[in-house]
């Protein structure tokens, strides 16, 4: 039983297989230098396009600007309604919030300034 334990011992710690090491081939100088600047180039041009991202102006993220909703264009439809002077110049859909918020200001101060810009931008007419 002993023998037989020490060769099945022998045969686990002692490998009969030689060692694999992979065949590396070496690289040349020539070929880690066009590595090398293929990466610099690669870097360069990612470099670039960041730049050039940043360069370009976003669509401006200003709220004002965008149209109103059907119960805000009801709103201002009212808000002109109450002005005994002027009226709505242009399509009640390309009313902006900008021109909401006047309407507004307009209702709560009384400043014909902004009946006078409205009817400057197109919103409003004599």
């Amino acid at each position: 039983m002993e023998k037989l334990l020490k060769a099945i011992l022998n045969k686990l710690f002692q490998s009969n297989h030689p060692s694999t090491q992979p065949n590396v081939k070496p690289i040349s100088q020539e070929e880690v230098e066009a590595l090398v600047d293929a990466r610099l180039k690669e870097h360069a041009a990612t470099i670039e396009k960041s730049i050039a991202d940043q360069s370009t102006p976003a669509q401006p993220t200003d709220q004002e600007d965008y149209t109103l909703t059907a119960k805000q264009i009801e709103f201002a439809l009212s808000l002109i309604g109450k002005v005994k002077d002027y009226e709505l110049a242009t399509d009640p859909s390309n009313l902006t919030i900008k021109d909401l918020n006047k309407l507004i200001a307009y209702n709560r101060f009384k400043n014909k300034g902004i009946l006078v810009n409205l009817a400057k931008k197109g919103v409003l007419k004599n």
